[in-house]
Formats: C-alpha cells, structure tokens, sequence
C-alpha cells in the first residue's frame, strides 16, 4: 500500500518525446538510474576524466561518447540506458546508440542551462527523494547487497552519490522544461485557426461519460477501539520496556509497501503525502512515538528517527479496522435497494449519489466521473483502466450497471454501481464538440515549436563536443553543428 495520493495533474503532460526526458526505469526502480557523469570543464579536462575512469573498479566501456556545457556522457551510459530498457521488457528493436545519446545530450542542455539561468535545486529535497529511491530499491530486490551487486557498487554511499548527482540533474533538467513552455497559453481564436488549417481531421474513439455510486461497509466503533488500543500498547512497550519500534513495524504494521524495512519513510513537507500524516510527523521531536491517529487507510503510530531541515526519517505502523460480516451485508443490501429505485424510475441517479455515495471525490457532483488525464468528463473507451473498460462496455447510454465488488486500498470490500451517462461514438473531429481535444492539439504544437525555437539556438552557443561513433549519427538535433 502507498501513502502517498497520486497528483492527478502532471506539471508537463509527456506530448511528445523532444520534451520528455527519454529515461527508462532499471528492473528495481521506477526511478531511473544510469551511470552517467560529473561535472567537468569542458576540453582541458576531457582527458583527464577517460584517463581516472580507467582505474576504477566499476564495469564501464571505455570513452567519452559527447560533452554538453559542463557535463559529460559516457559510452557506459548508453550503453547501461540501453540495457534498462531491456529489463522492464520495452521493446528496443528501434532503439539504437544513436537515439540514446541524443536523448542524453537533450537531457544534460537542459539541465546545463538551468544553472545558466539559476534554477536553484533545494539539497534537502534532493536528499528526500535519494532516501525513497533508495529505500524502493531496497524494498524490490530484497536487500541492500542484491542493490548493489545490480549496479556494481562498492558501498551503498556509493550508490548513493551517484543517485543523488542523477535525482539533481533530472530536477534541473525538469524545470528547465517547465519554465520554456510555462507561460505557453492559445487562445480561442489560435484553436479555431489550428481546427480550420489541419488538412486532415483526425477521428475521435467512442468516448462515454459515466457517473458511479460507491458504498462502503461502516467500520463498528468497537473495531476501531480494538486497533487504536493495540497501538497504544505498542508505543507503552516502546516507550516503557524500550521495545524495538522498528521490530514491530515489521511484525505488525499492515502497510506492505514499508513494514518489510522497519516502517522507515523519508519524509519533506512538500511531498503528496496525506495531511494528517504530514502533520503528526512534523510536529514530534526526534525519538518521540506520536498517539495513534487515524487517516483514510487506518490508524497510525509514528516514530522520528532524524530531522535534517525539511526533512523528516520516521517509522510507522499502520493497523487497518476489519469491517464485520453484518457491517458487509447491510452495505450490499443498501446498494441492491438503491439499484433497484434507480432502474425503476423512483429514483435519479445524480440524487441517490449525492445522498447516499460514501465517495467523497464524485458525490457532490453526483457520481460523475472525472477523467483525470484530460480534467473532462469524457474517457475514451479503448483508454480507459481495463478493469473499468471490463465493467461498461456492454452499456448502453443511460443504462446501470449490476451491483459490482471492488476493494479500496485497505483492502476491504465496497460496493458500487455505474451508470453511462452519455455516449458518443467514434466520429471524425469537430470543432464544437471536441473544442477542449483541440486546443490540447493546439497547445501541444506550440509548445513543439517554442522547445524547437530554444534547442536550435541554445545548442548553437554552448559548448558541445560528440566523440567516435556518435559524429556518425543522424541527428534530429544539430548536435555536431554542421
């Protein structure tokens, strides 16, 4: 289980791959980690650098592939992007030295001209994610010395400089992007322009609107007051008879995602974790076990190990409260009642959702959905979550969906039902109906032209230099300057 709440909205959409870093996650990681480089001084000290990475331990190919502004790229770091691909099963018959390298070279413009502009990266932020990257590494490959034997590293302070100058410069390299295009905006005028201009229009998927009613077992006060008590006797144990927090972590704690590694998080307050969380644990002193509190996936206790700034290492323990075969029964006779008015006509769906729902994200709104790629209330259908897809296929416009069974991310049972509240078949663009698809069109091809417009004059002055092989490329940039 996670705690964190996924940001439904991303900084920068991935439109296309000239703005996105071309970085594939190892087979440990959803973080990406390649050997890469430090930074130098460019021409006096190219040499210097192949010749002390030749007495190194560490399993590399020999030689210097490019040098962008004050960063270098090694062939061993083509080569290693490469073989990541590979690990998490991404095809990679198209995928050549060449296309590395230049995704490489992007990445580090990017990021040498953050620091052109001072773009200012926060160490202790930086810190923060080395120390989750570190701890999901760990956590998947089941020990430290698995960790380092994938990577060929010595110690895991080793790993850990190296992950830290990487998680650096893929922040700056990140912002960079953000601040080119930040201010990018069409106007309504530009988007019926684009819609008029395209030669071809292209042709929308069946997209459906849906709206959902979601009914949850209650939990029975004396459920609760059993977990809350046992967390309690934990923090006395540990408190009083000096107890192992971390020992109990791992016997007890129901979170699976940290009670194999003690409970240990790493924490800064700028992080999506859930509020409650944040403000228990940066209200405690170091070494101090917090009272059992209760968020959306249970009760609670944590310890802090250190505090470094804005950044918090704490353990948790998280205990969920069982719901009871009588809370579960009444909850699906609930549902069953509501269907039945509904598909009768006795009731509207918008209004059993508003009343009844125990989904707090939709019921305002009375079940509707909100899709959160687009920020509309249309999905397409053949992009929709394949559980869902599973669930309203077969609906026609207007029709409930059978009573469903699902879990929540505690695991307990909930019970929902879905109604298709509009229909629209796959159809070739249209102005009026698609207006929101199109200035995202529209947007996206401004944003293709301003990232060219900045490469094209930003890889003119700044000092780049491609080594052997890689002057052989095809470019889509114009990295050798020809």
């Amino acid at each position: 289980m996670q705690l964190k709440i996924m940001n439904l909205k991303s900084t920068i959409k991935p439109l296309f791959s000239g703005v996105c870093m071309m970085f594939t996650a190892l087979g440990f990681s959803q973080e990406v980690i390649v050997t890469d480089s430090t930074s130098i001084q460019p021409d006096a000290e190219v040499k210097k650098v192949e010749n002390e990475m030749q007495g190194k331990q560490r399993m590399k190919v020999d030689g210097i592939a490019a040098v962008v502004g004050e960063y270098i790229i090694l062939e061993s770091d083509i080569d290693l992007m490469y073989k990541d691909m590979q690990s998490q099963g991404m095809t990679t018959a198209e995928v050549t030295d060449c296309k590395l390298a230049g995704s490489l070279m992007e990445n580090k413009l990017y990021a040498h001209h953050a620091i052109q502009d001072s773009i200012i990266i926060n160490d202790n932020q930086i810190n923060g994610i080395v120390d989750q990257q570190i701890q999901g590494l760990q956590q998947q490959a089941g020990s430290m010395e698995k960790v380092l034997e994938f990577y060929k590293k010595d110690s895991e302070a080793e790993l850990r400089d190296e992950i830290f100058t990487l998680t650096k410069q893929r922040q700056l390299a990140q912002q960079m992007q953000e601040k080119i295009i930040q201010d990018l905006e069409v106007t309504p005028e530009e988007v019926r322009q684009y819609y008029v201009q395209m030669e071809e229009k292209p042709m929308f998927g069946t997209e459906i609107e849906l709206s959902q009613i979601v009914i949850e077992p209650e939990i029975p006060q004396e459920e609760s007051q059993k977990v809350i008590d046992r967390l309690k006797g934990f923090k006395a144990d540990i408190e009083e008879n000096g107890s192992s927090f971390s020992t109990k972590a791992v016997l007890y704690s129901q979170d699976p995602g940290t009670a194999p590694d003690g409970g240990r998080i790493t924490l800064t307050r700028k992080d999506a974790f859930v509020k409650e969380f944040k403000d228990v644990a940066f209200s405690l002193q170091e070494g101090e076990v917090s009272e059992p509190f209760e968020t959306e996936f249970g009760y609670h206790i944590i310890q802090i190990d250190k505090i470094r700034g804005q950044t918090v290492e704490l353990r948790h323990i998280l205990l969920i409260p069982d719901v009871t075969n009588a809370s579960v029964q009444a909850a699906k006779a609930e549902i069953d009642t509501l269907r039945s008015k509904i598909v009768k006509g006795d009731l509207e769906f918008a209004a059993a959702a508003r009343e009844a729902s125990d989904e707090e994200e939709t019921k305002t709104e009375g079940g509707k959905l909100i899709n959160p790629r687009t920020g509309d209330t249309r999905f397409e259908l053949t992009k929709i979550d394949p559980k869902l897809f599973e669930q309203v296929e077969s609906l026609d416009e207007g029709e409930v969906s059978l009573v469903l069974t699902q879990q929540d991310r505690t695991g307990r049972p909930q019970f929902k039902i879905i109604k298709v509240t509009k229909k629209i078949e796959e159809h070739e663009a249209d102005y009026a109906t698609d207006y929101l698809k199109i200035k995202e069109l529209a947007l996206r091809d401004k944003q293709l032209e301003v990232i060219e417009k900045w490469q094209k004059e930003k890889i003119a002055d700044t000092y780049i230099k491609v080594n052997g092989k890689y002057r052989d490329c095809d470019y889509a940039n114009d990295w050798l300057k020809q």
